[in-house]
């Protein structure tokens, strides 16, 4: 019982600190809130308002057809240009797509031949033209299938395909990227916050202060892990209530007390990373270099950026050795399909166990050092 409540008083000790550094707890408020809004409003991945313009040069029904079938979301309501005008357009980002129909198109479709469309594309807004290409190239088809069916007797398809999006029906970006930005700040500030903490008492002298009195390292290094995963824990509880439902009103339909559950598990493990590396940092700004050299990696290759199946093999198989990755995979389940705990949980041991290791480590870690410096 001493043990508990030594860990647990250094821990309130820890608190109060956090609260007193008025960067660190401004940053965290900053990384779940504002940087989560952002992130799932800004990046977008499909065409929205995508601005067209049309230089009709047939002014025939369905060259009127193509026109009227470019509708909102996706593209805004395009605008009539003459063919003049189209270097203009694109050269002054008017236009994200021109399209030229050239004269007697409806006829030569009708009549068997097979003109040619102009599609401009200002690749400059890369995500908006490779998408919106793609819709604008299924829409002139769909017009021109249906105007062809009205001249001739109609034809089966020779497959009828039936398309079924699951977990996200209308394929937005914003669940994800919202979500993503979360998971990302939970790997980030746990480092952030457990390095900074050994640090700042090394740095202010308090840590000698520790050392001399009766208290194992272990006891240290624990009130720091249960401090700043409590703080992590808070304010993922937040930014998923405050942001997420109800600031941009997404829906989750899985179990947010699983997750959470979860984010504690996890959070054993970037704590524990936060630990080891603020006892090889020397000053704030190693524990920085550091951080982008251990952080962002296992950030970014940990599947909620580029999916997994995506990189090579033997990346591939050292990345599941990281407890991020299985961290990524059971957010994404439970958060995206509503996944139980009897889908998640050999994800849940993984993080476990791994973490447990770099715990230990760290604390391996932490001993050398508290005996060296007393």
């Amino acid at each position: 019982m001493e043990h508990l409540a030594n860990i647990f008083w250094l821990g309130t000790k820890e608190l109060r600190s956090f609260s007193r550094d008025f960067v660190l707890f401004g940053f965290v408020i900053y990384s779940f809130t504002l940087a989560v809004y952002a992130q799932a409003e800004s990046p977008s991945q499909e065409a929205h308002n995508s601005s067209v313009a049309i230089v009709d040069e047939d002014h025939s029904a369905l060259s009127r057809a193509i026109a009227a079938a470019l509708l909102p979301p996706y593209f805004s309501s395009p605008m009539e240009a003459v063919a003049g005008q189209v270097d203009e357009l694109m050269d002054t980002a008017r236009s994200t797509f021109v399209l030229d129909i050239p004269p007697h198109f409806e006829r030569d479709i009708l009549s068997g031949r097979q003109p040619v469309i102009q599609v401009n594309v200002d690749a400059t807004a890369m995500m908006q033209a490779g998408i919106g290409a793609g819709y604008l190239q299924e829409i002139i088809a769909h017009e021109i299938a249906r105007s062809a069916r009205g001249a001739e007797p109609s034809r089966g398809e020779p497959v009828d395909l039936a398309v079924r999006v699951a977990f996200n029906p209308n394929l937005t970006t914003q669940l994800f990227n919202a979500v993503m930005a979360i998971i990302g700040n939970v790997n980030m500030l746990a480092i952030i916050l457990a390095g900074a903490a050994i640090i700042r008492e090394r740095e202010h002298g308090t840590m000698d202060h520790l050392l001399i009195m009766p208290l194992t390292p272990f006891e240290i290094a624990a009130a720091k892990v249960w401090a700043n995963g409590l703080v992590i824990t808070v304010a993922v509880g937040l930014s998923l209530w405050l942001v997420i439902e109800t600031l941009l009103g997404i829906r989750i339909i899985g179990s947010i007390p699983l997750f959470m559950a979860g984010v504690t598990i996890y959070l054993f493990f970037a704590t524990a990373i936060g630990i080891f590396l603020g006892t090889v940092a020397r000053s704030m700004p190693q524990l920085g270099l550091l951080f982008v050299l251990v952080a962002l990696p296992m950030n970014i290759l940990s599947g909620g950026n580029t999916p997994l199946d995506s990189m090579p093999a033997f990346l591939r198989a050292v990345m599941q050795l990281s407890p991020s990755t299985h961290f990524v995979s059971f957010a994404q389940a439970i958060l995206y399909r509503g996944a139980g705990i009897d889908v998640v949980w050999p994800q849940f041991a993984i993080v476990g166990i791994v973490g447990g290791v770099f715990f230990a480590l760290s604390i391996m870690r932490f001993r050398k050092i508290s005996a060296a410096m007393m």
